[in-house]
């Protein structure tokens, strides 16, 4: 089955919406926020925050088109784009977890009332049922330098939560769990320590955190170091190599590629890198990542392609000017396989990937766009299927990476291009993909 996307409506979440550019993203529409727009039961949900910068979540039933929204009862502190929205359910009580406002310091979160979740057609959606606004995960401080919450959920349906305990080029992956009764802390997995050239201190930037069907959490990432002197030139980021890791007890111990183990903590370079790139080809962070059906993984990473060369001007004019996004997969032989799509990147802005029913890949571009791969080619025959016509969308955008194996709908969230502060709707728009033929019409689970 080829890849295809089917428009099938948009919906409109709110008309005027936060609105302020910062770090040339926006607070509603970071692409890397896990999740900012979640599908679970049969309802799906976003977060975002209103023109006043309160933070409202919303629900709707699949396929309707009004969405019932509930205040959080907390208000964005200040302009910065990193302060985003997550959510995640914990499947063991049906609770909707929050984790929101916080870039390096401390984070505020909500832990819903028990089972709002299970039955979401009977129950009130109400500031009551959500509860109230807390500063600890039922009392876990985790660390006062927080940032990069993103939710994930094990194959037992225990909810983990992800997060950078530092600061940018000098910060560490830490992991923390909640079973249904508690959180507890899992500890940092990754180290800051290590040498690049000049540069002795460094962060991991996370594409995600992603379970297969058999258990293993997969994480790509890139390294950023503190020392600017890594650098070539003025004007960019020292974001170098894309490497690969995984797990096989919960984020415990990590092993490389080729299954050496890493420790508990502290990854750091040696044998994790599967796509070597020095730091002065305009590399993204926290670009994107998927599993396919068979328990490879895949990624999307941005970059001036190598045969351009070294880059000495300005990060972002850099990246608009000449980035592309690469499909880097592994293959069913064990080799890494790297695609540049063909497709102007145009943005200095981040990709998401997701993969059909059919193990097709679809990268959803900034502004809205997406492009998509075959299973049957080798994931190389990458075409653009929808150009963004009609979206005005501003730049990033954030998928429902749950929903399209409930119903096989491509779903993300994009705001409407504004100027200065001037709030701008906020809208979810549905795509149909290819789905498997069977009694329930449901894509991969």
């Amino acid at each position: 089955m080829k890849p295809s996307v089917t428009l099938r409506g948009t919906s409109r979440l709110d008309e005027r919406a936060l609105y302020f550019v910062s770090y040339d993203g926006l607070v509603n529409n970071n692409s890397f926020q896990k999740h900012g727009l979640l599908t679970y039961r049969g309802h799906q949900y976003a977060a975002w925050y209103t023109a006043d910068r309160s933070a409202v979540v919303g629900r709707r039933a699949l396929g309707a088109d009004t969405w019932e929204t509930v205040p959080v009862g907390h208000r964005l502190r200040y302009d910065d784009s990193h302060n985003v929205i997550s959510m995640g359910v914990c499947a063991v009580d049906g609770r909707l977890h929050i984790v929101l406002d916080a870039h390096s310091d401390a984070f505020f979160c909500v832990r819903s009332a028990a089972g709002l979740l299970d039955e979401p057609a009977a129950t009130a959606w109400t500031p009551a049922a959500l509860g109230p606004v807390r500063t600890t995960l039922d009392g876990l401080a985790l660390t006062p330098r927080f940032t990069y919450p993103q939710f994930l959920t094990t194959p037992e349906g225990l909810l983990q939560l992800s997060y950078r305990d530092g600061v940018s080029g000098d910060g560490r992956n830490a992991l923390a769990e909640y079973d249904g009764t508690r959180w507890r802390a899992l500890g940092e997995w990754s180290a800051s320590t290590g040498r690049y050239g000049t540069s002795r201190a460094r962060n991991m930037y996370l594409h995600g955190l992603d379970y297969d069907r058999h258990g293993r959490l997969h994480a790509f990432f890139t390294w950023r170091e503190q020392d600017p002197g890594v650098l070539a030139a003025p004007g960019g980021l020292t974001n170098h190599d894309t490497g690969y890791v995984y797990s096989d007890d919960r984020g415990r111990t990590w092993r490389n590629d080729a299954g050496t183990p890493l420790g508990t903590v502290g990854v750091t370079s040696p044998g994790v890198t599967v796509d070597p790139l020095g730091p002065d080809h305009c590399l993204m962070n926290q670009e994107s990542q998927a599993v396919d059906s068979a328990g490879r993984p895949h990624a999307l990473i941005s970059h001036v392609p190598v045969r351009l060369g070294p880059r000495t001007g300005d990060y972002v004019t850099e990246r608009v000017r000449h980035a592309r996004v690469h499909h880097l997969r592994k293959d069913a032989c064990g080799r890494w396989r790297k695609t540049e799509i063909p497709v102007p990147l145009g943005s200095s802005q981040r990709t998401r990937l997701v993969l059909d029913a059919y193990d097709n890949a679809y990268a959803v571009l900034p502004y809205g766009r997406i492009a998509a791969a075959s299973r049957d080619s080798g994931h190389t025959d990458w075409t653009l299927l929808f150009d963004g016509d009609g979206l005005n969308a501003f730049g990033e955008v954030v998928v429902d990476e749950t929903r399209i194996a409930a119903d096989a709908v491509l779903s993300f969230l994009y705001q409407e291009r504004s100027t200065g502060t001037t709030p701008s709707p906020l809208h979810v728009v549905d795509f149909a993909l290819p789905r498997r033929p069977g009694p329930h019409g449901a894509g991969r689970r």
